[in-house]
């Protein structure tokens, strides 16, 4: 039944909050967008962190309300601000997680062994962030290419010896890149096509600069494990799609690229690389074949089974904060570690502020003495746990649970417990 407000609104004319709020069209299909996957209220832009002076200053505050295309099944928010507005300077920088460069030294290996890549091969990141990745290829002697829009990030990978475009990627780009030589034989997008609205000019510039018997890999935040295990966190402005298999396969087809293999991954709580080469140079694996039945077993080619994330939203919220409220009416302290985007959804979301975490801390000196938006929580270093000794500590990037653990073990010995939100929270002692 619609509210009592919304009713209102319709009887003198006005559009209810669903209709004034949604996207008009699908960003893929162009299909009329109607059905919500999740809202999650209003709140700043997840990495606008801030300085000092800005704690004066209001913080421009964009819903956060995630549709699902009932067409295609794209999961989608509304653009709110452009990629120029939020990547031209950028807070996260890759080479600061250990697991992650881990991750992608080994990726770097495969690759250079499975598809027998030497010093007349091309190696092309788009989104290649501060040479997090290309560093690998380079020091085998492998030539590279980074397209990083973020100036302050080009010029750490810069610094690096990575060679790298500032500009954002598509099909204007992809032609310049392509008039110029550079044609990838590894063309590779990590976290990259969440982030574009324009998904098919994206994809569209993908193609262009593939070389005729190139090979394309993408990683990207699993969809279907966002659903599974209630990782609603991963939504924020700067995610602009929410991807499934099904999905990105039929947007990589419409543009003349086949899915020939797909992977699944640990990485940020469960994500899929695909492999793409030119449309009808390989027939897909067994592989394709068995995630396109998993996805539909799991109901992601129905639009029903989309309708019940937001109930599971709700109940997450409840339980962590009637957690920290027992904990605060007991006396005890709570610090939160991390400064990631996802932190920011989930502490907006659910209403946390300085009166719940007193402070958290990074290991990127790039965000220590910043604020985090919205909740305006301090960020420290590190070493300010071993100097407070609090009794709980929040772990906000939940997906290196096991690195920052190992990283702050030393808390038990003064009884300090850590708290994990997602997907449901959970005390590790």
């Amino acid at each position: 039944m619609a509210s009592r407000t919304a009713r209102k609104l319709r009887s003198k004319g006005a559009p209810s909050p669903d209709e004034s709020l949604a996207p008009s069209r699908c960003r893929f299909c162009q299909t009329e967008l109607s059905e919500t996957f999740v809202d999650l209220g209003a709140m700043p832009p997840a990495n606008n962190y801030l300085r000092p002076a800005d704690l004066a200053r209001m913080e421009p505050y964009y819903p956060l309300h995630a549709y699902v295309c009932e067409e295609c099944q794209l999961v989608q928010l509304e653009e709110f601000q452009s990629p120029q507005q939020l990547f031209s300077d950028y807070a996260y920088f890759s080479s600061f997680s250990k697991s992650w460069l881990d991750h992608m030294k080994h990726y770097a290996n495969n690759m250079i062994e499975r598809f027998d890549l030497t010093d007349r091969s091309l190696v092309l990141e788009v989104a290649s962030n501060d040479g997090y990745l290309l560093q690998y290829f380079k020091k085998k002697r492998i030539p590279v290419l980074g397209i990083e829009p973020a100036a302050n990030i080009a010029r750490a990978a810069k610094v690096r010896g990575i060679r790298t475009v500032e500009e954002f990627f598509g099909v204007n780009l992809a032609r310049g890149l392509k008039e110029d030589g550079n044609m990838a034989d590894l063309l590779i997008c990590n976290n990259v096509l969440a982030h574009v609205p324009d998904i098919n000019d994206f994809v569209a510039g993908l193609k262009q600069v593939l070389k005729p018997a190139g090979v394309l890999t993408v990683e990207f935040p699993h969809l279907l494990r966002l659903m599974s295990f209630n990782q609603f966190d991963t939504i924020y402005h700067e995610h602009f799609s929410y991807l499934s298999f099904l999905t990105v396969e039929r947007i990589f087809a419409q543009h003349g690229i086949t899915l020939v293999d797909v992977e699944e991954l640990p990485t940020h709580g469960g994500s899929l690389r695909i492999y793409g080469r030119h449309e009808g140079t390989e027939a897909p694996t067994i592989n394709v074949l068995k995630m396109r039945e998993k996805e539909k077993a799991a109901g992601l080619a129905s639009i029903e089974s989309y309708k019940g994330v937001a109930d599971k939203v709700k109940q997450t919220k409840r339980d962590l904060l009637r957690f920290l409220i027992g904990v605060r009416e007991e006396g005890k302290s709570i610090v939160g570690y991390g400064a990631p985007a996802k932190g920011n959804t989930l502490l907006n979301y659910c209403g946390i502020s300085t009166d719940f975490i007193d402070y958290t801390v990074d290991l990127s000196p790039h965000k220590q003495g910043l604020f985090l938006p919205g909740s305006r929580i301090p960020i420290l270093a590190p070493e300010t746990i071993f100097e407070t000794k609090p009794d709980y500590i929040l772990v906000l990037p939940w997906n290196l649970e096991e690195e920052i653990i190992g990283q702050m073990s030393a808390i038990r010995d003064w009884g300090g417990k850590f708290v994990i939100p997602i997907p449901e929270v959970r005390i590790v002692d």
